[in-house]
C-alpha cells in the first residue's frame, strides 16, 4: 500500500532535548568503531582546534529521528515497519557538536515518492541548541520494500 502523501510537508517537535556528554560521544565512536582520539581525548581535540572532545559527524543519528519517530508511528501514514530499511543519510553541519550541548530537533517530512515497488520517505531534521543555535540538518531516507504494490 502507497505511503500517504498527505504527510509531506508535516513538522514535528522534539519533545525533550538531548544532552551531550563526552561519555555519549565516546561511547557512539566506540559503537562506529572509530579510534580517532579527538573522540575520546581532550587534549588530542584542543590539539586539533575544538575545546572539547567532538562528535563524530554521524552522531545526530542518536536523536535527530526523535521528532520524526512520531511521524512513523502514526498508522494514517501507513508505513510497514516490517518492511523498512535504511536507503540514504547526510549530515551538513553548521557547527560541530561538543560535550554540554544541549539539543532539540524539528523534523519534516520532505518527500515521500515510489521507487518500483519501492516506496522512500525523506525527513529532514533541523538540529538546534536550546537557545535556538543552528548546529546541523540531517537528511534520513528509508525504503519501504513492496510498498508501491
Amino acid at each position: 500500500m502507497a505511503l500517504n502523501r498527505d504527510f509531506v510537508g508535516r513538522t514535528y517537535k522534539s519533545t525533550t532535548s538531548y544532552e551531550v556528554s563526552r561519555v555519549k560521544i565516546k561511547e557512539f565512536a566506540a559503537a562506529i568503531g572509530d579510534n580517532n582520539p579527538i573522540y575520546r581525548d581532550r587534549d588530542a581535540a584542543q590539539a586539533a582546534g575544538h575545546p572539547d572532545v567532538v562528535a563524530p559527524p554521524t552522531f545526530p543519528i542518536v536523536f535527530s529521528l526523535q521528532s520524526g519517530g512520531d511521524a512513523l508511528g502514526d498508522p494514517d501514514l501507513g508505513l510497514n515497519f516490517a518492511m523498512v530499511v535504511h536507503g540514504e543519510q547526510r549530515f551538513e553541519y553548521t557547527r560541530p557538536i561538543y560535550p554540554g550541548d544541549e539539543l532539540v530537533t524539528t523534523s519534516t517530512i520532505t518527500e515521500i515518492r515510489s521507487a518500483g515497488r519501492n516506496e522512500l520517505l525523506t525527513i529532514r531534521s533541523d538540529v538546534t541548541t536550546v537557545t535556538g543555535e543552528p548546529v546541523c540538518t540531517t537528511y534520513n531516507t528509508i525504503v519501504e520494500r513492496g510498498g508501491a504494490g
